[in-house]
């Protein structure tokens, strides 16, 4: 906590890391079974995010993405004087961080849109939940599983997202011809990645 100073730093970490895929069962793990295991998935890596950063006056503030295929996405975020950014970890490559260059959560949530169309992704809405809400439940540091967070985070009001369904038909189309010729999922041509946080290593070869 003492070394991760800032959102950049702890992005970095969050990189280093291997993605969590639950290949035991489902896990939700607060910021300390996250440095135990050494693995995080996205609202693990979340919470780990705003236990952290709250220590250097950072709200924990998470934003949930939702998606018409039920696979939702969460991502800890953040206001500077030069915008909302984020930091995230994902098996994707275009959902992971972004740089505080957003005017509004509402903004950030919408450079999300593009990155999300797979097979059946598309964002639906989003919402701003404050963490400190949970308080006394010990989200940040229990050694069990903190489903209470997940649960806080479906019932919360999401704001909705409407896109053009030409677009995301068309984004679908360019996503599966991507898929069938290089059968990985695509970033590099996806629109605004000078507003992305550095990916991992994982994801720099691809394109």
């Amino acid at each position: 906590m003492a070394r991760l100073r800032t959102p950049g730093a702890v992005q970095a970490w969050l990189n280093e890391l291997p993605y969590n895929s639950e290949p035991k069962g489902d896990t939700l793990r607060s910021f300390r079974g996250v440095v135990r295991t050494g693995t995080a998935h996205c609202l693990e890596a979340a919470l780990s995010a705003a236990t952290i950063l709250e220590q250097h006056g950072y709200p924990p503030l998470v934003l949930s993405l939702e998606s018409t295929d039920l696979l939702d996405h969460v991502i800890f975020v953040y206001r500077t004087s030069s915008g909302w950014g984020s930091v995230a970890r994902s098996r994707d490559p275009g959902l992971h961080g972004r740089k505080p260059h957003f005017r509004t959560p509402r903004a950030l949530a919408l450079s999300y849109v593009e990155s999300y169309v797979d097979f059946a992704g598309r964002i639906k809405g989003y919402g701003v939940a404050d963490l400190r809400i949970l308080h006394p439940y010990n989200w940040r540091l229990s050694w069990r599983n903190v489903w209470k967070v997940e649960q806080m985070l479906i019932d919360w009001p999401h704001r909705r997202i409407h896109t053009s369904d030409a677009r995301i038909d068309a984004m679908r189309r360019r996503y599966r011809r991507f898929r069938e010729q290089h059968d990985h999922k695509p970033w590099k041509y996806y629109a605004g990645r000078e507003h992305w946080a550095p990916l991992p290593r994982e994801f720099r070869r691809r394109g």
